[in-house]
C-alpha cells in the first residue's frame, strides 16, 4: 500500500469546507479533542507536537462522511465481533492533557 498523508493545509481546507470547528473535526477523526486535532494541522516542521494524519484516521473520517449510517453500523458490528467496544455517540474516554475528560 502506498499512502502519502494530506498536508496540514489540506486538512484546514477540509475543515473549512465542512464548516466544522476543531472539536467537531476531532470527533470526526476520532481523536481526543481540539488540542489533539491541531497537531495534524500544525505547519511547524520538526515540532514534537506536529503529526501526520495516518491512513486509518483519514479512512475513518472519510467513511463517516461518505457512507450511510447503516453501512457504518455494519462495520462497527464487525469491530464488536472482533472484541472491540465502540459507541461513536459516547463521550471520549481519553483524558485531556490537563487530565479532564473531553466533552
Amino acid at each position: 500500500m502506498h499512502y502519502k498523508p494530506p498536508r496540514p493545509e489540506d486538512i484546514e481546507h477540509l475543515k473549512k469546507a465542512l464548516g466544522l470547528n476543531g472539536n467537531q473535526m476531532a470527533e470526526l477523526f476520532g481523536v481526543a479533542g481540539d488540542r489533539a486535532f491541531r497537531r495534524y494541522t500544525s505547519k511547524s516542521v520538526g515540532t514534537k507536537n506536529a503529526r501526520e494524519l495516518g491512513a486509518h484516521m483519514l479512512f475513518f473520517a472519510m467513511a463517516r462522511l461518505a457512507l450511510k449510517p447503516k453501512d457504518i453500523e455494519a462495520v462497527l458490528a464487525k469491530m464488536r465481533e472482533a472484541g472491540a467496544e465502540i459507541d461513536l455517540n459516547a463521550p471520549s474516554d481519553f483524558p485531556a492533557p490537563d487530565g479532564e475528560p473531553q466533552p
